[in-house]
C-alpha cells in the first residue's frame, strides 16, 4: 500500500514509519521539513499536499500541537491550540483525505492516554484529544467506498520521558517500536471507528 504519514519524523510518526515501511510504500509529511509539507492547521496546505502526493490508499497522522497548562491559568487562546491543530488539523486531513483515498483505504489519527485518565495540566489538551475521539467514531458510519477510520490513542514514550515523564508520574511508559503497532493494527486491519489504546 502506498500509505501518507503525517508528523513522519516526530517520536511516533518515526516510529509508524519503521514499522510500516517494512511492508508499505510511505510518504512521509513533516510542517517544516521532508519533500512534503503541511501545517495541517491549514486546510489549504493539507489539499495543497495531497494533490502532489495523489491517490493513496492509508493516512496516517501523528502530529497535532496541544497546551499544557494549570488550569488556573488557562485562556481560551490555550484551548484554540489543540482545537486548532490536534482536532481540527485532523479533521482537516480526513476531510481533505476523502478524495484521495483508493476504496478500502484508511485514515489513522491520533489521540491520547489523557482522554481517558486526565493528568495535572493537560485540561485543554484532554478536551481536543476528547474530541478527536468523537470526530472518528461519528465519521465512521459515515464514510463511504468502504473507507475505514480509526484513532490511536498512546501513553506517554519512553524516547520522551524526559521532556514529558514529570506529567506522567505513575504512567508506564511504552517504546515507540510499541505504540507503532497500534498504527499497523489500523492500517492493516479491517475494523472501523475504533480506539486503540497504546498503554
Amino acid at each position: 500500500m502506498k500509505v501518507i504519514v503525517i508528523g513522519a519524523t516526530g517520536t511516533i510518526g518515526s516510529a509508524v514509519v519503521e514499522e510500516l515501511g517494512q511492508r508499505h510504500e510511505i510518504v512521509g509529511v513533516g510542517t517544516r521539513s521532508g519533500r512534503y509539507r503541511a501545517d495541517i492547521a491549514d486546510i489549504a496546505q493539507v489539499r495543497a499536499m495531497f494533490a502532489q502526493v495523489g491517490k493513496v490508499d492509508a493516512v496516517v497522522v501523528a502530529a497535532g500541537a496541544l497546551h499544557v497548562g494549570p488550569f488556573d491559568e488557562l485562556t481560551p487562546e490555550h484551548f484554540h491550540v489543540g482545537l486548532a491543530s490536534k482536532l481540527m488539523g485532523q479533521v482537516n486531513v480526513a476531510l481533505a483525505a476523502r478524495d484521495y483515498l483508493n476504496d478500502g483505504g484508511s485514515i489513522t489519527l491520533t489521540s491520547g492516554v489523557d482522554t481517558d485518565h486526565p493528568i495535572r495540566g493537560a485540561v485543554a489538551a484532554s478536551t481536543a484529544n476528547a474530541a478527536v475521539v468523537g470526530f472518528v467514531r461519528g465519521a465512521a458510519i459515515e464514510l463511504p467506498r468502504g473507507l475505514r477510520i480509526n484513532v490511536v490513542s498512546p501513553t506517554v514514550l519512553e524516547e520522551s520521558m524526559r521532556v514529558f515523564g514529570p506529567l506522567f508520574i505513575g504512567f508506564e511508559p511504552i517504546a515507540g517500536k510499541r505504540a507503532a503497532l497500534a498504527y499497523a493494527r489500523s492500517v492493516d486491519g479491517a475494523q472501523t471507528g475504533q480506539v486503540y489504546q497504546a498503554w
